[in-house]
């Protein structure tokens, strides 16, 4: 059963301080009032034995008869004396108790014995002290409102740095949960925003907590669904002009049918063909962005062989290991299209391309090699942007839509991949494909 707290952040902060405040108090009134104890005792003691060494130095200096006259006038106060060797009732002590080092303190060149007195009629029975006078004579000195116990606290310094330990403990405790408490839900909120980035068609936060989280979850899935909704119109926008201009490049290829120069038609059509693909592009990259079809098992083995046939078919040079084995989840038709795409890259900037698969742990990685000249570290990652084109990319023969990248990455990352490109320490460029394995 879960505790009920406040709804407020700051309330639970305040509450886990207050709390923690009013333990750190208590463990120090605890610990002042033991020290206190101990102080105290440590004091009676010492009195007690100073006052037992004068009455023993003040008996040396009177005669017997004396002695036996002013004896019960000399400890009337809080002493009870007697001038008579100890009966068998009494319990020796343990030399740990403190009035032994008191004793041992006043009258270091009189030795002293510590005993508990039993009296049936006092809950208390009290302690009894038995030392020699100078002349052999035996003193019994008993201290009937002393209890035999030790104190509360014994002067030793392993419960104190124990007490001290458990303190520092008990206050760093409350901090850590404390800045838990705190940083969870902006932890959270840190993991979501980078999801955002990836999906902006994510589950919405979970909006529960306290007061101020929950109002910043809302907040970013209010957010999150604007983006989401931009993302849609853009691609529905994309999708539409692209698809709108079908018609009157079609017309306009009619009508250059028309022109008598040969080679003025010959420039239109290729005008054409480049505006066709241009558009074909386009519309491939808005359906990329929406791509987001049910995830299923792919055998990545059959499919790259597939891939190497087609590309064989086409007369390009597609190198394929015969055992590469693995699977991952995800859309069979957005995976082909993404590595047919880095397969057309690397034949048309690298001549040939080599497939290589590894699968270990929860990902596959597949990597698309070619052996051209690569690229600059800096357009590394330039590359992905839509309509980017590299220098080497801008000729008649290797020309693009600066396109293919951007789809590929927008296809990668719908089914939850990852794709790099990078400068094989070998030559060529090679593209980098992480999926997760099933």
């Amino acid at each position: 059963m879960r505790l009920p707290l406040p709804r407020s952040l700051f309330a639970r902060l305040m509450l886990i301080w207050l709390v923690g405040i009013a333990l750190v108090l208590a463990v120090s009134l605890a610990l002042f009032l033991g020290e206190r104890e101990r102080i105290g005792r440590s004091a009676l003691f010492e009195g007690v034995a100073q006052e037992i060494a004068s009455v023993a130095d003040l008996l040396d200096s009177m005669s017997p008869p004396e002695r036996a006259r002013w004896i019960d006038e000399i400890g009337r106060r809080r002493l009870r004396l007697a001038l008579r060797p100890p009966h068998d009732r009494l319990r020796p002590l343990a030399e740990d108790h403190p009035l032994h080092a008191a004793l041992r303190e006043a009258m270091p060149q009189r030795p002293a014995t510590l005993y508990t007195h039993p009296r049936d009629d006092r809950p208390h029975p009290g302690l009894a002290i038995v030392l020699a006078l100078t002349d052999g004579t035996p003193l019994q000195v008993r201290l009937p409102g002393i209890p035999p116990a030790p104190p509360i606290m014994p002067h030793q310094r392993g419960p104190f740095l124990a007490a001290l330990a458990a303190l520092v403990l008990g206050v760093g405790l409350l901090t850590w949960i404390a800045v838990r408490i705190a940083t969870r839900p902006l932890s959270r909120m840190a993991e979501a925003a980078r999801a955002l980035g990836e999906d902006p068609t994510r589950a919405p936060m979970d909006t529960r907590g306290p007061t101020e989280v929950a109002q910043a979850a809302a907040a970013f899935n209010q957010m999150q669904q604007r983006v989401a909704e931009h993302v849609a119109e853009r691609t529905r926008i994309l999708a539409a002009i692209s698809h709108d201009l079908q018609t009157p490049i079609t017309r306009l290829r009619l009508r250059a049918e028309m022109v008598d120069d040969e080679g003025l038609r010959a420039r239109i059509q290729s005008d054409l063909d480049g505006m066709q693909g241009l558009v074909k592009e386009g519309l491939a990259y808005a359906r990329s962005l929406d791509e987001r079809s049910p995830a299923q098992a792919i055998e990545l083995g059959p499919l790259l062989q597939a891939l190497a046939e087609d590309a064989r078919d086409m007369g390009w040079t597609v190198r394929v290991p015969e055992d590469v084995r693995g699977r991952v989840v995800g859309n069979p038709s957005a995976l082909r299209r993404a590595l047919w795409n880095l397969v057309e890259n690397g034949v048309k900037f690298g001549g040939e391309v080599e497939l290589t698969l590894a699968c270990g742990g929860e990902q596959c990685e597949i990597r698309v090699r070619d052996h051209g000249p690569g690229l600059a570290e800096d357009e590394l990652e330039k590359v992905f942007e839509p309509f980017y084109r590299t220098e080497a990319s801008r000729n008649r023969e290797t020309g693009g839509t600066g396109l293919g990248l951007a789809i590929t990455r927008n296809l990668v990352h719908a089914q939850g991949g990852a794709i790099t490109l990078r400068n094989h320490p070998g030559g060529g460029l090679e593209a980098v494909l992480r999926l997760r394995a099933q």
